[in-house]
């Protein structure tokens, strides 16, 4: 349709071209040489008026030197040259040219030209196609004795006219020529390339995000061919991730679900004896705890959407933070035998944040680190301070994560298949929310683990200015 519409207009450009020369040129480059050429004339009836009439009638000058003279300026000017008195007599006339066969210009009258020294006409019928006269009177002591007139044919004018225009129309030949030529330029950069975006969009609008637009060039149409399939792949991606998203939602609702139906079903058909309900009713207990663990975190990630979340920054103290979150899970890591290694900069450490917030993702960090720990070891919570930062890390010895899973470990319900066999209880939703919690501070975290050696996490937040 583009494409239609620009040969549409080159066609029209074309056609608008050639009418407007063939009018509007053609009328003001005739009236131009019109008016050129009566200035032209003029000048030159008032030099033979005042040079060689003048003389004539004085009788300095024969008539076959006059004639002679006028017969080459008739020619130099492919012009007719008349003297005639005031009655219209023609006295002198170049050789060769037409005049009324009586010699007298009937009706003849200098005052029908106006104020103007020419006119276009027949010359009081004397011609019979448009001529146009020109008029010089030749003056002796003050007195006009006769006039000195020139003709020109307007065909003459008319001829010349054509010539200009072939020049124009060949002008536009040319021009039409090299639009042509940018009309094939432009259907190859823009409208093919445009052409193959619109079949591609029309193919991601179906759900088909595996059309790659092959357009590789550096302007305006390469960047967004570029953009566009960057975007079939996030989108490629993002459903995928969504199929994954409800897989793991399946699962890990499916199996407490399953196992709480299964046990109710025994109770209450006596197939789990009374003295045994107490342990088979703390075991539902538990899946629907996780169940509810499960809910309230999908809920907390529903939180952090595009356009982020409410925060209540304030300033505190992030030292005495980590110390309460820490005594917290003083009773988990008895039994572990896991014990705290707090280095903290200074007695205080002032930041902005959501203290709430803060206190949540130093939950779930501390909650891995535990989990994914050995018996008998420590884990590490330090905080330093760097370009009006404060960078607090969080370092356990524990398993650590495989290397092909670090990047995966962000994303809701995602478990590396070490944690499978050693975190039973855990949602895979822990560190995705410790992520949008972090970033919706606009702020950074990081992790660095070996396998079979520990994690640690860095997180940072900015350090509190003023008093």
């Amino acid at each position: 349709m583009l494409y239609l519409k620009l040969l549409a207009g080159y066609v029209a450009f074309a056609i608008l071209g050639f009418l407007t020369i063939a009018t509007f040129t053609s009328h003001f480059t005739l009236n131009y040489i019109k008016k050129d050429t009566a200035s032209t004339l003029y000048r030159e009836s008032k030099l033979l008026a005042s040079n060689y009439a003048t003389n004539y009638y004085q009788g300095t000058m024969t008539l076959d030197d006059i004639s002679s003279q006028f017969s080459a300026v008739s020619l130099y000017l492919d012009a007719d040259i008349w003297v005639v008195d005031k009655n219209g007599n023609i006295l002198i006339k170049s050789e060769g040219e037409t005049a009324p066969a009586s010699g007298t210009v009937e009706g003849f009258d200098i005052t029908a030209f106006g104020t103007k020294y020419y006119q276009i006409g027949t010359f009081f019928n004397i011609f019979s196609d448009d001529t146009l006269s020109v008029f010089s009177p030749i003056s002796i002591n003050y007195k006009v004795r006769g006039y000195l007139l020139i003709h020109k044919p307007i065909s003459d004018l008319i001829s010349l006219k054509d010539g200009f225009l072939n020049i124009s129309y060949m002008t536009l030949a040319i021009i039409v020529l090299c639009a042509f030529v940018m009309l094939g330029l432009f259907t190859y950069t823009i409208c093919i390339p445009l052409r193959k975006i619109t079949q591609a969009a029309q193919d991601y609008s179906t759900g088909n995000f595996e059309t790659q637009i092959n357009i590789h060039t550096n302007d305006e149409i390469g960047y967004l061919a570029a953009s566009l399939n960057y975007m079939a792949l996030e989108l490629s991606t993002l459903e995928e991730d969504q199929r994954k998203f409800i897989a793991n939602v399946s699962h890990d609702f499916r199996s407490p679900l399953t196992s709480i139906k299964g046990y109710i079903d025994a109770i209450m058909d006596g197939t789990i004896p009374y003295e045994m309900q107490d342990k088979y009713l703390n075991i539902i207990l538990h899946e629907t705890e996780r169940l509810n663990k499960l809910t309230e975190g999908m809920l907390e990630l529903n939180k952090y959407g595009v356009k982020g979340t409410m925060l209540d920054i304030s300033k505190f103290d992030i030292n005495n933070i980590i110390k309460m979150v820490a005594q917290s899970f003083e009773g988990t890591c008895k039994e572990k035998r896991i014990s705290f290694e707090l280095i903290l900069t200074g007695q205080t450490c002032y930041v902005s944040a959501d203290v709430s917030k803060i206190q949540q993702v130093l939950y779930n960090l501390i909650d891995n680190a535990i989990k994914f720990s050995h018996t008998d070891s420590t884990i590490t919570i330090e905080t330093t301070e760097k370009n009006e930062k404060v960078f607090i890390s969080v370092k356990d010895t524990g398993i650590g994560i495989p290397k092909d899973s670090i990047k995966k470990i962000w994303e809701r319900f995602y478990k590396t298949d070490l944690s499978r066999g050693k975190d039973k209880k855990g949602t895979g939703l822990g560190l995705a929310i410790v992520k949008e919690i972090v970033s919706a501070h606009n702020e950074n975290i990081n992790v660095i683990s070996t396998e079979g050696v520990g994690t640690e996490f860095i997180f940072t937040l900015p350090l509190h200015q003023g008093g």
